[in-house]
């Protein structure tokens, strides 16, 4: 089921999982301020709902998404209503934006694919390692294309890249800003997997089935450790797993999983 309220956005609904489509291909789904906002919308919608279980996040009519809508930036800027006090959002405080919209996305308790057709580039490459899966087609192409705009690395980019793919090959992505292609991005270890086009989206919607067949608290928990990794000692994560755990003999779920081993079925998980 379709959400046709957003502006920028495609939100559909269906056995639990939700797809969010960035919807702005006359911009290559540039993200406008409006698109911001309405992500995060959307992002804290979907981590406060008990029914949505796994979110798929892709753009519109063959590109993911080419980054923050930087044309219409002094356009914006210089826009003005006569009949108003209020001021342009000074940049700060739209960077602040920013990292809210990138921390919502990053801690969702939900399972998140990034399904990637076209252009991943800028802000729209590290929204994509932004979730936790990253899957292409063959015409996927992704750049760190900041330099090339006299920026620097933002949506996360000096925190998600070097954990994908090493620091040394994070730092020549960010400094050249070359665009790579699906195969590059493949052997490197920025994406997951990269299928033929055709296949694209059969392969999503198996994976996005698969999890939100699982056992919610118990992958939300998996998540949660696995992000957690590089930042706690050894002990500190045997400790987080054996809370983990805990919880985990707690829930329902657990109690199903166990009757449906010894009854040789597929378990029926509700996410309590």
């Amino acid at each position: 089921m379709a959400t046709n309220t957003l502006e920028t956005l495609i939100v559909d609904r269906e056995d639990g999982i939700v797809t969010v489509t960035m919807n702005r291909p006359h911009r290559k789904n540039a993200a406008s301020g409006t698109m911001w906002a309405e992500l995060l919308q959307v992002f804290r919608e979907v981590d406060a709902s008990s029914s949505d279980r796994v979110l798929v996040l892709t753009g519109a009519e063959g590109d993911f998404c080419s980054g923050a809508d930087v044309g219409g930036m002094d356009e914006r800027a210089n826009t003005s209503n006569a009949d108003s006090n209020e001021r342009p959002k000074h940049q700060l405080a739209a960077m602040r934006d920013i990292t809210d919209i990138c921390l919502t996305l990053n801690r969702l308790r939900q399972p998140t694919i990034a399904k990637v057709r076209g252009v991943a580039v800028g802000a729209g490459l590290n929204m994509a390692l932004s979730c936790d899966l990253v899957v292409g087609d063959e015409t996927s192409r992704y750049s760190e294309i900041f330099a090339r705009r006299g920026l620097s690395l933002d949506f996360g980019g000096s925190f998600l890249l070097p954990r994908r793919v090493g620091l040394h090959k994070a730092k020549e992505l960010a400094l050249f800003a070359e665009v790579i292609d699906a195969e590059e991005a493949e052997s490197i270890g920025l994406v997951n997997r990269i299928v033929p086009s055709g296949e694209l989206d059969a392969f999503v919607d198996d994976w996005a089935a698969r999890l939100a067949a699982g056992p919610p608290i118990a992958l939300a928990m998996t998540k949660r450790l696995l992000n957690n990794s590089m930042n706690v000692t050894l002990e500190e994560a045997l400790d987080d797993e054996g809370l983990s755990q805990t919880v985990n003999f707690s829930t329902a779920d657990t109690a199903e999983a166990m009757r449906a081993f010894v009854e040789k079925r597929e378990p029926r998980f509700t996410g309590r």
